[in-house]
C-alpha cells in the first residue's frame, strides 16, 4: 500500500505540473478506484480505456463549443453510466435484495447550486435527474420513489429495472453473499465492493467549474444504505476555486467531508491542489481506516488524481485537446 501511494503522489504532481500553463477548457474524469489488477482481463481493460476516451471526447466537445462546464460534466458521466464496465447506470452493482439502487449528484461551482438523488431503481441516467433536481426544483436531494416521481414530471428517461442487470454484477453479488456465509474463503476481504463510482470535473472557457458523480453504490448493501456520491461536500463539490469527485469507501468520505475538505484547503489554507488532495485522500482518510481515490481540478487548470488502491480508471484532456487515459499507478498518463 505504501508503494502505491508513493507512485500515485508522483503521478499527481507530474499531472499538476503538466496542466500548469494550459489555456482553454479542461475535463477530468474517473471510473472508480475499485480496480483489482489481478482480475483485469485484456478485453475488459481495452473496453474501459475506450469508454474513458469516449467520455472525454463527449464532454470536451461541449467545452470546445463554448458550452458551460455543467454540460460537459453531464455529457461525460452519461457515457460512463451507459457502459456496463462501470458501477453506475447500466453497470450498477446489486444490493442485498437483488436490486440496483442508484445515486448521483452534480454541482455548479460559480453559483454553488447542487442537485442529488439517491436510491432510484428506474432512472436510466441518474446524473441527468440530479441536474433536474438542481435546475427544476427548490431542493438539493431527493430519494427513492419521490425522486422517481419527480423524474417522471421532469421528463427524465425511465427504464425497467431489468435494464441494469448484467451477469457480471449478478455474480459479484452471489460471491459477496457466499463470502458472508464463509468469510475465511474470501480472497479480497470484500474491500473491492466500496469503490465503484464514476465522475467528471470541467473547467469551461469562461473559467467556471462543475463536478458530478454517479454510482450504483456498494455490492450487497442493505437497508437502503447511501454512500458519499450523492452527498454534496463528501463525494462531490465545486466552487469558484476547486472541483472534486471522489471514489472510495463512502462512509469515510462522508466522515471527512472529503470533497469539500480538499477545496477548503485550497481556498483557506492556500495549499496547492495536489498537496490538498494528497492530504485528504492519502493521509486523512487512511488514518481513519478508509481508502480510495479522487480527481480534483483547480480554477487555474491544475489537476490532481491521488489514489491508494490497485488502480483508478481515470483520464483528462486540456487545452491542447489531447486525450489521456490511465488505470494503474505506474502509468504515465501519456496522450492517446
Amino acid at each position: 500500500m505504501r508503494l502505491r501511494r508513493v507512485i500515485s503522489s508522483v503521478l499527481l504532481l507530474a499531472l499538476t505540473s503538466a496542466a500548469q500553463g494550459e489555456t482553454g477548457p479542461v475535463l477530468v474524469i474517473h471510473g472508480g478506484a475499485g480496480v483489482i489488477r489481478s482480475s483485469m482481463t485484456p478485453a475488459i481493460e481495452a473496453d474501459v480505456r475506450k469508454a474513458l476516451r469516449n467520455a472525454l471526447q463527449a464532454g470536451y466537445a461541449k467545452l470546445e463549443s463554448g458550452q458551460p462546464a455543467l454540460e460537459a460534466v453531464a455529457a461525460a458521466v452519461v457515457v460512463l453510466e451507459n457502459d456496463p464496465n462501470f458501477n453506475a447506470g447500466k453497470g450498477a452493482v446489486f444490493a442485498h435484495d437483488g436490486k440496483n439502487k442508484l445515486d448521483a449528484s452534480i454541482m455548479d461551482g460559480k453559483s454553488r447550486r447542487a442537485g442529488a438523488i439517491a436510491g432510484v431503481e428506474t432512472v436510466r441516467n441518474p446524473i441527468l435527474l440530479a441536474r433536474a433536481v438542481m435546475e427544476e426544483s427548490p431542493f438539493v436531494m431527493l430519494a427513492g420513489k419521490g425522486a422517481e416521481d419527480f423524474a417522471k414530471q421532469a421528463g427524465i428517461t425511465l427504464v425497467q429495472p431489468s435494464y441494469f442487470r448484467t451477469e457480471r454484477r449478478w455474480q459479484q453479488l452471489q460471491k459477496a453473499l457466499a463470502d458472508e456465509k464463509n468469510p475465511q474463503a474470501s480472497t479480497d476481504g470484500g474491500t473491492h465492493k466500496h469503490f465503484g463510482t464514476v465522475g467528471a470535473l470541467a473547467l469551461d472557457k469562461q473559467g467556471n467549474l462543475a463536478a458530478g458523480t454517479s454510482t450504483g453504490g456498494m455490492t450487497n448493501k442493505r437497508y437502503d444504505r447511501i454512500g458519499d456520491s450523492p452527498v454534496i461536500g463528501a463525494g462531490t463539490y465545486a466552487d469558484g476555486h476547486c472541483a472534486v469527485s471522489a471514489t472510495g469507501w463512502g462512509e469515510f468520505y462522508i466522515r471527512t467531508v472529503a470533497a469539500h475538505s480538499i477545496c477548503m484547503r485550497v481556498e483557506l489554507l492556500k495549499q496547492p491542489l495536489a498537496e490538498a488532495a494528497e492530504y485528504v485522500i492519502n493521509k486523512d482518510i487512511p488514518t481513519l481506516g478508509g481508502d480510495g481515490g479522487a480527481i480534483a481540478l483547480g480554477a487555474d487548470g491544475t489537476i490532481a488524481m491521488p489514489f491508494n488502491t490497485d488502480g483508478m480508471f481515470r483520464g483528462w484532456v486540456a487545452g491542447d485537446g489531447v486525450v489521456h487515459v490511465a488505470i494503474y499507478p505506474d502509468e504515465d498518463e501519456s496522450g492517446e
